[in-house]
C-alpha cells in the first residue's frame, strides 16, 4: 500500500501553489522541441496533457493540434458546428485563445460559452448529441480544453467526434501525427488570425450551454422525486467547470441542495493535498476530498466532481467517501430495478480492471456484462445506441441512459452520477453506502486496491507485449487459476497488460503511460489478507517474466 505524504489531506501550503503568471508566460514564450518525445503532442486515453513549465503544453501544441482537427474535419466532411468547452485550469484560458485563432482562420463554426465561462465535458457531449439528433449531414463535434483532475500546472486538450464521446485511437493517432508534423515544419501550414478578429469572426458564435443541459437533466434523473423526498444535498464543484451549473439547477428543480464551495481559483488553494502532497482535484481520493468528507453529517448525501466534471465522488452520512467501484455497483443495482422503460436487452459496460462485484450484480440482475479495456471510448457506441444501459470505469467515471431509454451522454458525466445518489436515497430511503452493504451481504464483500510498482521503460514494454502463454500460473493465492487474459472478453481488444483470475480473486498488471511504474489492480472476496497474497503473487510473477 502506498504510504501517504505527511501533507496528505491537509490544507495546502501557500508556498507550494503554482505561479500562474509564470505558467502563462511559459505557455506563450517557450517553444517545444518536437525531436524530444516528452515535448511532442501525445494523445493518451483522455487527449493531450502536459504543462508549459516542461514544454509539454505550449501555444504551438494547441495551434498545431487545432489545425490537425480542422484538417480531420475537412477530410471527413464535417461541416456542422464545433462545440468548445474549457475548465478552470490556468492554461485553459490561453489555450482557448490559441484554438479560436486557428478555428476562425479555417472558417470552422465554433460555439463558445455566451457568459465567457466554463463548460464541463459531459455538457459538450450532450450538446453534440442534441444537435446531431435526427441529422445525417452537417454533423457537429467538439473539443474540451482540460487535463481533468490533474494538478493546477497542467493543461489538456481532447476531441469528441459526432458520436459525442472520446475520439477513438484511429482519430487521435491521425490528429497526433499531423500536429507533430506541423511542429516539425516550424508551424508552416497552420492557419491563424489575431484573437480580436477571431472573436468577431462570423464563424464564432456565443452559445447557452447551461439552460439546455439543466432542462434535460430531469429526463435522466428523477428530479421531482429528489425534491419531494426532501433529501438534503451537499455539492462541491472543487473549483471546476460545473461551478456555475448548480445554482440554475437548484433553482429550476427546487431541490434542497447547498453549494459548499463556489470559488474559482487557478491555484486551487482551497484544496487539501492528495496522497503525495500534490494538489489534484481527484474526487475519488479521500485526501483531496477531506473537506467535503468532514461535512458528511450536515447532509444526507454529498458529492463532488473533478475539474471538467466527468468524474464523481459520493459522500454519504453512513459511510463517508464511497470507493468508486462500490458506487458503480450500487448505481447499477438501483438503475436496472428502477428504469422500467429501459430495454430488457440493455447491457452493463465495465472496464477490465473494475471490481468483480459488478459482475456479481450483473448476474443477480440477469443482465449481459460487457468487459472492455480501460478508456471510456469503448462505451460510446453502446451508450449511443441504447445497447448499454449503464457504463462505468473504476476511476469514478460513468454515464447511463435517460429514463426513457434514449441516450443521455456518451462521455462520462459526474454531475448526473451525483444526482443519482440523491435519487437512490430519495426513492429507497437508503443511501448508496447502505444499498452497497445490502448487496455485499448477499454477493460477498470485495477488497480492492491499486498499487504502483517501479519499472524501467524496457520492463514496461515487456509487460505490454506479454502473452498468456508466457505466464506459467496454475494457482493464484491458493486457488486454481480460471483465466489468463491479455484481451478484454467483451470486445476481444488488447488492454495493454495481463489479467489473472480465480474464483475469489484476480489481478491485472498494466504499464503506466506517463510514469516509470506498472500498475497492479487486485481484488479478493476472501479478505484483506488474501488480497495481500494476490498482490504479492502478481508482483512475483510479473517481475519474473519482465526481468
Amino acid at each position: 500500500m502506498t504510504v501517504p505524504n505527511r501533507a496528505a489531506g491537509k490544507p495546502v501550503d501557500s508556498a507550494s501553489l503554482v505561479n500562474v503568471p509564470q505558467l502563462v508566460t511559459a505557455y506563450f514564450a517557450s517553444k517545444p522541441d518536437p525531436s524530444d518525445p516528452a515535448q511532442r503532442v501525445a494523445f493518451g486515453t483522455s487527449g493531450h496533457r502536459g504543462t508549459s513549465l516542461k514544454n509539454s503544453f505550449n501555444e504551438n501544441h494547441i495551434l498545431a493540434t487545432t489545425q490537425a482537427i480542422c484538417d480531420h474535419r475537412r477530410e471527413t466532411g464535417l461541416t456542422g458546428p464545433l462545440f468548445v468547452g474549457i475548465d478552470t485550469h490556468a492554461l485553459a484560458e490561453p489555450a482557448v485563445v490559441s484554438a479560436m485563432e486557428v478555428f476562425a482562420a479555417n472558417g470552422v463554426d465554433i460555439m463558445i460559452d455566451e457568459r465567457g465561462g466554463y463548460t464541463p465535458t459531459p455538457v459538450i457531449s450532450h450538446a453534440i448529441l442534441s444537435y446531431n439528433k435526427g441529422r445525417t449531414s452537417g454533423l457537429a463535434d467538439g473539443v474540451v480544453i482540460t487535463p481533468s483532475h490533474n494538478p493546477p500546472e497542467d493543461g489538456g486538450y481532447k476531441y469528441n467526434p459526432p458520436h459525442g464521446g472520446p475520439a477513438d485511437t484511429d482519430v487521435t493517432t491521425k490528429v497526433e501525427k499531423a500536429a507533430n508534423a506541423y511542429m516539425e515544419a516550424g508551424m508552416k501550414g497552420v492557419a491563424r488570425m489575431p484573437y480580436e478578429r477571431a472573436r468577431k469572426a462570423p464563424s464564432t458564435h456565443l452559445h447557452d450551454y447551461i439552460a439546455p443541459y439543466v432542462a434535460d437533466l430531469g429526463n435522466a434523473v428523477d428530479m421531482a422525486l429528489i425534491k419531494s423526498s426532501g433529501v438534503k444535498i451537499g455539492i462541491d464543484p472543487l473549483g471546476g467547470a460545473a461551478v456555475h451549473y448548480w445554482a440554475p439547477l437548484i433553482e429550476r428543480y427546487g431541490i434542497d441542495a447547498t453549494i459548499v464551495n463556489n470559488a474559482v481559483d487557478p491555484t486551487f488553494r482551497f484544496m487539501t493535498a492528495d496522497w503525495d502532497g500534490k494538489i489534484r482535484m481527484d474526487c475519488s481520493s479521500p485526501f483531496a476530498m477531506a473537506s467535503l468528507i468532514a461535512m458528511r453529517d450536515r447532509f444526507d448525501v454529498a458529492f463532488a466532481n473533478d475539474t471538467d466534471a466527468d468524474r464523481h465522488g459520493i459522500v454519504t452520512r453512513t459511510g463517508g467517501l464511497m470507493n468508486p467501484n462500490h458506487f458503480l455497483a450500487a448505481a447499477i443495482a438501483y438503475l436496472f430495478e428502477h428504469r422500467p422503460q429501459w430495454s430488457s436487452e440493455a447491457a452493463i459496460g465495465k472496464t477490465i480492471v473494475s471490481s468483480s462485484i459488478i459482475d456479481r450484480v450483473a448476474g443477480k440482475l440477469n443482465r449481459k456484462l460487457v468487459e472492455t479495456p480501460v478508456g471510456f471510448k469503448w462505451f460510446v457506441e453502446g451508450l449511443g445506441s441504447g445497447a448499454f444501459g449503464f457504463a462505468g470505469e473504476e476511476s469514478a467515471g460513468a454515464s447511463f441512459l435517460k429514463r426513457d431509454g434514449s441516450v443521455w451522454t456518451t462521455d462520462k458525466d459526474g454531475m448526473v452520477m451525483g444526482l443519482l445518489a440523491a435519487e437512490i436515497l430519495g426513492r429507497t430511503g437508503r443511501d448508496p453506502s447502505q444499498l452497497f452493504a445490502t448487496l455485499t451481504a448477499e454477493l460477498g464483500v470485495p477488497y480492492y486496491e491499486r498499487i504502483d510498482v517501479p519499472a524501467t521503460p524496457k520492463q514496461k514494454s515487456a509487460l505490454k507485449a506479454l502473452g498468456p502463454e508466457q505466464l506459467d500460473m496454475c494457482q493464484l493465492a491458493g486457488e486454481p487459476v480460471s483465466a489468463i487474459r491479455t484481451r478484454a472478453p467483451g470486445n476481444d481488444q488488447s488492454f495493454g497488460g495481463i489479467k489473472v483470475e480465480s474464483e475469489a480473486g484476480w489481478f491485472a498488471a498494466r504499464p503506466s503511460g506517463t510514469e516509470d511504474v506498472y500498475k497492479i489492480y487486485a481484488e479478493s472476496f476472501k479478505g484483506p489478507e488474501h488480497l495481500a497474497e494476490v498482490q504479492q503473487a502478481a508482483k512475483d510473477v510479473v517481475n519474473t517474466v519482465i526481468a
